[in-house]
């Protein structure tokens, strides 16, 4: 009998304790400090077409610059609030190029912060993640 009280109280516990966790800080997620990643210089990598291709930005203030497959690109920010901007290229040699880009920073961290991204009006968005590296 006393091996079944055990059990009870061990399984009271449990449940006291995971009741406990969701009503508290255990599965809620870290605050996103997004102007901490307003202005520096990030690395960003994707995968297109099999192939992992490394792009690196500089952002600061109204201006980002980004340099892809040893191409160089200036782009103007407009910020939307502190965790959302739209990108405007600056000199877009065709149409593609001429279309905004909106920016979402979802979650932050110590070394840099994830994000989605897609083009203005659409509805598809693609995510990804920059590592601050200056």
């Amino acid at each position: 009998m006393i091996y079944f009280e055990k059990v009870y109280y061990m399984k009271q516990l449990l449940i006291f304790g995971l009741l406990s966790c969701l009503t508290t800080s255990c599965f809620q997620s870290r605050p996103r400090d997004c102007k901490a990643y307003t202005n520096g210089t990030f690395e960003f990598t994707e995968e297109i077409d099999g192939k992992q291709l490394r792009t690196v930005f500089t952002r600061k203030d109204n201006m980002e610059i980004s340099t892809f497959n040893q191409h160089i690109d200036t782009a103007s920010v407009r910020w939307i609030n502190d965790c959302e901007y739209i990108l405007n290229n600056r000199k877009p040699k065709n149409k593609a190029e001429q279309q905004a880009i909106h920016i979402k920073i979802i979650s932050t961290s110590d070394k840099g912060y994830s994000f989605e991204y897609g083009l203005v009006g659409s509805s598809k968005k693609n995510k990804g993640n920059a590592i601050k590296i200056q």
